[in-house]
């Protein structure tokens, strides 16, 4: 049985969802699940908490895409204020490293508050057509979610040398979008 690849621009994937369409949903979380799992898991710091938390922001996605405002931001941004805060909440709630709260917090608030101004859904497609080096640390930052510290340590180079790479990735995709 052959896998049709669907592909939808945020407008359409956004009415199919509405629509309750169980194919946008398929799409939503093959595009998406890998960037809302790593944010999850830096905030709780544990997989089995971070797939449980998971399957919830999926399900409140599911539940709440009606209260969808595109005039107030991405979807994309959207969804990862919803996994950030349902991450959070689940510490909260558990009373799970209260203490170290703030710090996570404020390093999740860093990394999603920079998000790049995506067109379409398909944003593995898109970071294709920048220079192999910004990809892999647009990928390490933004979709698994490690900070550009923790980026510059994996990938042994300088904190300056990730951070200008970063600014540079962020400034090519503007610019492609902008066309």
């Amino acid at each position: 049985m052959a896998t049709i690849s669907l592909k939808y621009t945020e407008d359409e994937l956004v009415a199919s969802l509405k629509r309750n369409e169980k194919k946008a949903f398929e799409y939503l979380y093959d595009q998406y699940s890998s960037a809302l799992y790593g944010v999850i898991f830096k905030v709780v710091r544990n997989e089995d908490q971070a797939a449980d938390i998971m399957q919830e922001v999926f399900v409140k996605i599911w539940r709440k895409i009606n209260d969808y405002d595109p005039a107030r931001g991405r979807l994309f941004t959207w969804m990862m204020n919803i996994a950030r805060n349902s991450s959070i909440d689940q510490l909260r709630k558990d009373k799970y490293a209260l203490d170290d709260l703030d710090d996570h917090t404020q390093e999740v608030d860093r990394l999603t508050q920079h998000q790049p101004n995506v067109n379409t859904i398909d944003l593995r497609e898109v970071m294709q057509r920048l220079k192999p080096e910004r990809q892999i640390l647009l990928d390490l930052v933004y979709l698994q979610g490690y900070t550009q510290e923790e980026a510059a340590a994996k990938l042994d180079l300088p904190l300056g040398t990730v951070k200008s790479r970063i600014r540079s990735a962020l400034h090519d995709l503007k610019n492609y979008f902008a066309i």
